[in-house]
């Protein structure tokens, strides 16, 4: 056979081999027969995420620790071999090798960048200038530099180990790449991988009855479990299964009932979806709101929900805008999804006009406003007309809730109006006709953990509007408008847009993953842990880390207190509200008292919230109480997580509902806590037409200087109004007084001028008649 021959040959061969490679490459990329076009987009997503380098980590984040200033064991051996070191010409020399680039290019090889070098240097030079003596090795090289026996350059092996000894992270920094690697969280769930598991989504808008149909095949199981995304839909379901004659058991954050007066687990268990299991197996397990999964804060417990809980079958419920993208996290499990898909059981509608006036209110009107304020401005001014109304808002216990949403339910009762904030999304039952927004902007954190205002999303704005005209309610169906005209047609706009679809899950670093983390950075602060594991971490394109700005938060607040690492976690997690002050102080407390290792008694608890409460006066003792029902679930979360250090658990459930009773009657007089606390409260509808037919005097000057005593023309005091855009974070107090001042300056400048303007009047007028009897 010729050269030719052979060479063509060999040719042909290799490009059949290459097909053949091809083929069996694209046929292991075909996760799903049946949706090919889907699995070959997560094959994509997966070999691109897998293949690329790791990313840089940000270096900000690296903390130089301080070393010893202690003399070496062996003495000043260096000194006696050779002499002492000149510090003038070791600086000198020292500086020389900073400058030189070959050193730089090699520690940023062995992942020191300018900013690591530059702060390793500094610590290095401290080191050798300072030290009273040097190692041994060390010291003669440095000496050998000075008499010019030896080589600048020999000072590197010396300055990357110093720099390795602050930096610790840089020897170790593969292993905290590979313990930081989130790309494939399907496999953290090896005991759901081992069952094949079917996955049925019930997508549907709000009261379509998807969250009922999955229900009904939780209680038809020998065993299951619900997960909500909130304590009183947890309640809801334990009280229809227990009704339905199927013993259920509830688990929340703060709280565990048994059915079984022995205490035996039951078959079924109604949770908060943080608190579910996912060692134990379930026939039928129900995710409910699955389009939380991308909730900035909290997406990571659906997450885990979705991918590691042991059941037979996994009902999803939620927006249709989730569909596709479970369906493609599915893949990845080699799971296939059911669809099964609602339509709302009653429709509502967006009216034409909106409200404009509190006096166009109607029975079964819901107001939704956005902040406390509001909540108090509005209720205050409908119960100024005749009106009762319920007041339903976040920070609430659940039996306050409860009892206004009963109240506001009740067909006898003469209460008709409800003003709630966007708290009724989801967990209550609400017979409302109409919904009013009375503002579309809504507060919100944005990725940085920085807060600004924003206009609410199609899906929150379907969420809330889906609450007028329930199946189970009286009315059959609901109208949706804002209580101000300029509003109606962007709420309109926003409704008309389909939700966007879901395209990413959230993450968090476990308990686990932070321990091995501790174990290689183990002078690292918490915080700073979890800085670092947050800039190693790698994700595919299916998922994000969520915001840990919480975390970060309580870790700061006891860092200075001495908790082992595990129990630091636990105390991080607790779900608290930062922005209330005394819930922060108590949790500061709570952890001292812990690291001391003393109980957690009801007497210490009592006697640090004051107990007992007299019923509040005004406002801010309605809000006060709140913040003590909050330190009470505190307490109840850490009693189940610490049993032995928070022992009083039953005294402390009682006391809290005898609070939740004093914070209901307080709710129920809430217009005379109002007045107390703000006289001068009035209309914000009529105080807005009032200001309108006033601008002139606004554009004085006078809007922000008027409220030191005086009341403007909109019956609103200004101070309130100040102090409100300060509170809320629009306004900063420098800013205010700053405003004040131009104002002022201003109304001054506008004053003199009408001033010099009537005085010119005046002289000419007094001219002209000078001139006039002249003339005659």
């Amino acid at each position: 056979m010729s050269v030719n021959r052979c060479v063509h040959v060999l040719s042909r061969l290799q490009r059949h081999i290459n097909a053949q490679t091809a083929r069996i490459t694209a046929g292991s990329c075909r996760v799903g027969l049946r949706q090919h076009q889907a699995a070959s987009v997560v094959c994509r997503r997966e070999v691109s995420s897998n293949s690329s380098t790791p990313k840089p980590p940000d270096t900000s984040l690296f903390v130089p620790l301080s070393l010893s200033t202690e003399a070496p064991a062996e003495g000043s051996v260096g000194a006696e071999l050779t002499q002492a070191l000149d510090k003038s010409e070791l600086l000198k020399i020292l500086n020389r090798f900073y400058k030189r680039k070959e050193m730089q290019k090699l520690a940023a090889d062995q992942g020191l960048d300018a900013r690591l070098f530059h702060q390793a240097f500094i610590s290095f030079r401290k080191y050798v200038l300072e030290m009273p003596s040097l190692s041994a090795d060390l010291h003669i090289i440095l000496n050998d530099i000075c008499c010019g026996a030896g080589h600048i350059d020999d000072i590197y092996p010396y300055f990357m180990r110093h720099a390795k000894q602050i930096f610790p992270m840089l020897d170790c920094m593969d292993d905290l790449r590979k313990i930081s690697d989130l790309r494939v969280p399907a496999n953290w769930y090896p005991e759901a991988r081992a069952i094949q598991r079917k996955v049925i989504f019930h997508a549907g808008p709000t009261n379509s009855g998807k969250t009922y149909h999955a229900i009904q095949r939780y209680l038809a199981a020998k065993s299951g479990v619900y997960c909500g995304p909130l304590k009183l839909l947890a309640h809801e379901i334990f009280e229809k299964s227990n009704n339905a004659g199927v013993p259920c058991d509830l688990v929340t954050g703060e709280e565990r009932t048994f059915v079984d007066a022995d205490g035996r687990a039951a078959g079924h268990v109604a949770c908060t979806i943080e608190m579910c299991s996912v060692n134990t197996p379930y026939e039928v397990a129900v995710i409910d709101e699955i389009q939380m999964i991308r909730d900035p804060s909290r997406g990571w417990a659906w997450t885990r929900a979705l991918l590691g809980l042991c059941a037979d079958e996994i009902h999803v419920c939620g927006e249709p805008a989730a569909v596709d993208f479970i369906r493609e996290l599915m893949y990845t499990t080699g799971e296939e999804v059911e669809v099964h898909t609602y339509q709302r059981l009653t429709p509502f509608s967006i009216l034409n006009n909106a409200v404009e006036s509190l006096d166009n209110l109607r029975p079964g009107d819901c107001i939704v406003c956005f902040s406390k304020n509001d909540i108090y401005s509005i209720s205050r001014q409908i119960e100024a007309k005749g009106l009762e109304c319920a007041v339903i808002y976040g920070s609430l216990p659940p039996g306050t809730k409860l009892s206004q949403a009963k109240k506001f339910n009740d067909p006898d009762d003469p209460c008709k109006i409800l003003v709630a904030t966007d708290a009724i999304g989801m967990g209550l039952n609400l017979s409302i006709k109409r919904i009013i927004f009375n503002t579309l902007v809504k507060p919100n954190v944005n990725e940085k953990g920085e807060k600004q205002m924003e206009t609410i999303s199609t899906s929150q704005a379907l969420q809330i509007a889906g609450r007028a005209g329930r199946f189970s309610s009286k009315f059959k169906e609901g109208e949706v408008t804002t209580m101000h005209r300029d509003d109606l047609p962007v709420l309109k706009e926003i409704l008309s847009h389909s939700v966007d679809p879901i395209e990413t899950a959230g993450l968090h670093p476990t308990a686990e993953q932070i321990e091995m983390f501790a174990y290689h950075l183990p002078d690292a602060t918490l915080s700073n842990l979890i800085d670092i594991f947050v800039s190693l971490s790698q994700v595919d394109g299916l998922y994000f880390v969520c915001n840990i700005d919480d975390f970060k938060f309580l870790a700061d607040m006891i860092q200075h207190i001495p908790l082992n690492l595990r129990s630091r976690y636990v105390f991080c997690t607790a779900p608290i509200n930062k922005k209330q002050s005394f819930v922060c102080t108590s949790f500061l407390k709570f952890a001292r008292q812990f690291s001391r290792d003393e109980p957690l008694t009801f007497t210490w608890v009592c006697r640090h919230i004051s107990w007992p409460l007299a019923a509040p006066k005004n406002i801010k003792d309605l809000v006060h109480l709140e913040a003590v029902h909050d330190v009470l679930d505190l307490y109840l979360w850490l009693s189940y997580r610490f049993m032995d250090m928070f022992p009083d658990t039953a005294s402390i459930r009682e006391i809290q509902r005898e609070l939740d009773d004093i914070i209901q009657q307080g709710v129920r007089n809430i217009t005379r806590l109002i007045r107390a606390t703000d006289p001068n409260l009035t209309d914000p509808l009529q105080s807005e037409s009032t200001h309108g037919q006033a601008g002139s005097e606004a554009s004085s000057g006078t809007f922000l200087t008027r409220g030191r005593g005086q009341r403007g023309s909109g019956g609103m005091s200004e101070s309130s109004l100040a102090s409100r855009l300060v509170r809320d974070g629009l306004l900063t107090p420098d800013l205010l007084k700053q405003l004040q001042r131009e104002w002022s300056k201003e109304h001054r400048r506008q004053e003199d001028n009408h001033l010099g303007a009537l005085s010119a009047d005046q002289h000419e007028k007094n001219s002209k008649g000078k001139r006039k009897k002249k003339k005659k």
